[in-house]
Order: C-alpha cells, then sequence, then structure tokens
C-alpha cells in the first residue's frame, strides 16, 4: 500500500499548538493550494487543505510559521470520522505531517520566529557577470574526493 501526500501552499491562518489531555502536542491547520491550471478568461482556483502535525512537527510549525507564509508538507491521508454538537456524523480527510519545510524567501525582519514584515526576495549571484578574479585555483592534491 501507498499513502503519500505532498503539498506546497500558504497557510490560511497562524498554526495554534494544542496539547492533548496526555500532554501530546497537536497543531491543525489550513493550508491553500493553488491548482496547477487556470481555465481561460477565469482566476486560479486554490485548495484548502486540512493539516494536523504532531509532537515535535507540531512545535516547530506552531513556532516557526505564521499565516500567509508559503509551506511545504509531505505526510499521509488520512480520514477520520466523528459525530459534532448536534449529533450529526461527521467524516474528514486530513494530511499528517511527516515533514515540513521552509518555501519562501527568508523575512527582512531577521528574527528566528514569526515575521512581522514583507519578504524581500534577492536573486542568487549570476556567475555569468563573475570576473576571473573571483575564482581561485585549488590544487588536486587539496580536493576531497
Amino acid at each position: 500500500m501507498l499513502n503519500c501526500a505532498a503539498i506546497v501552499g500558504r497557510l490560511v491562518n497562524d498554526p495554534e499548538l494544542r496539547k492533548t489531555a496526555s500532554d501530546v502536542s497537536v497543531c491543525s491547520f489550513t493550508v491553500a493550494v493553488d491548482r496547477s491550471f487556470v481555465r481561460q478568461g477565469e482566476e486560479r482556483q486554490a485548495d484548502f487543505i486540512d493539516v494536523v502535525a504532531w509532537r515535535n512537527n507540531a512545535e516547530f510549525i506552531s513556532k516557526y510559521f505564521s499565516k500567509g507564509q508559503l509551506i511545504a508538507i509531505d505526510g499521509s491521508i488520512q480520514t477520520r470520522n466523528y459525530e459534532d454538537k448536534n449529533g450529526n456524523k461527521r467524516k474528514s480527510t486530513e494530511i499528517v505531517v511527516n515533514n515540513a519545510h521552509f518555501c519562501g524567501p527568508k523575512s527582512d525582519s531577521g528574527s528566528a520566529g514569526r515575521s512581522e514584515g514583507a519578504a524581500i526576495y534577492q536573486p542568487a549571484p549570476s556567475f555569468s557577470t563573475a570576473d576571473e578574479g573571483d575564482f581561485k585555483e585549488i590544487p588536486e592534491d587539496d580536493l576531497p574526493f
């Protein structure tokens, strides 16, 4: 059997860390993922995917991610049945996080936690504009392979 899910999208709200009765960290949030196609004359659509993270993943996500930030998630799809407050039977489908990764550029706030300002994109240096003096020759006996 194979159950793999990988998504990249933006957090709809700030992730909120909670604890179970047995003191296990859990974090539930929704990720907006753009669809890969756009019908002519229409705006791009997005799917809003429910995600749940447990233990260290939950603590990591709640500490370092915030609303609107890009996040990459890989995990597995899980369904569960429950009864709501009115006694109606419900079914929930969500991705359970195995790994979470940063996707966007670093924020300009310089802090390790949640970013307050807008991110600044800085392109990588181009080697086509490099001068010959930017490189130095390494003797063959110093190569690691």
